[in-house]
């Protein structure tokens, strides 16, 4: 009977081992793990400039910026992370790396340019200064 109880026991175990594990996203700064704070944003590139610099070879960068307007960047992201120890929510640019493991950085502002569907955190650069406080204030 007792081997019987280690051969299951053994079994449940191995069941426990392939439950998704959660995404390796650590802090840069205190190496804590980051709790998603949004969902995310796809980058996109518009310029073969832009997949010249991910490793595509020049002529099939040019190539596919011709035939499509915009290419997806596969296994990048932007994606906002609440760190517990800094007590702040930060946007960051992740790479995918391997089987979960990701190169994390803060989010720079040209990425902003790369992303559908999120406001630029600059605001928009025609808007008036007067117009941006009245919209953040609430006020009708």
């Amino acid at each position: 009977m007792n081997n019987c109880t280690q051969g299951t026991s053994k079994r449940r175990s191995e069941r426990n081992r392939k439950r998704s594990k959660r995404r390796a996203i650590f802090c840069p700064i205190h190496r804590c793990y980051l709790d998603s704070a949004s969902q995310k944003y796809r980058l996109f590139a518009d310029r073969a400039g832009q997949l010249i610099q991910r490793g595509v070879k020049q002529k099939y960068a040019l190539m596919l910026i011709a035939s499509n307007t915009t290419v997806a960047l596969e296994g990048e992201w932007l994606e906002a992370f609440w760190c517990s120890q800094c007590q702040e929510t930060n946007w960051y640019h992740l790479c995918k790396t391997g089987d979960r493991t990701y190169k994390v950085s803060l989010a720079p502002d040209q990425l902003w340019q790369q992303v559908t569907g999120v406001m630029d955190p600059q605001g928009n650069p025609s808007v008036g200064e007067f117009t941006r406080r009245q919209s953040r204030s609430g006020s009708c």
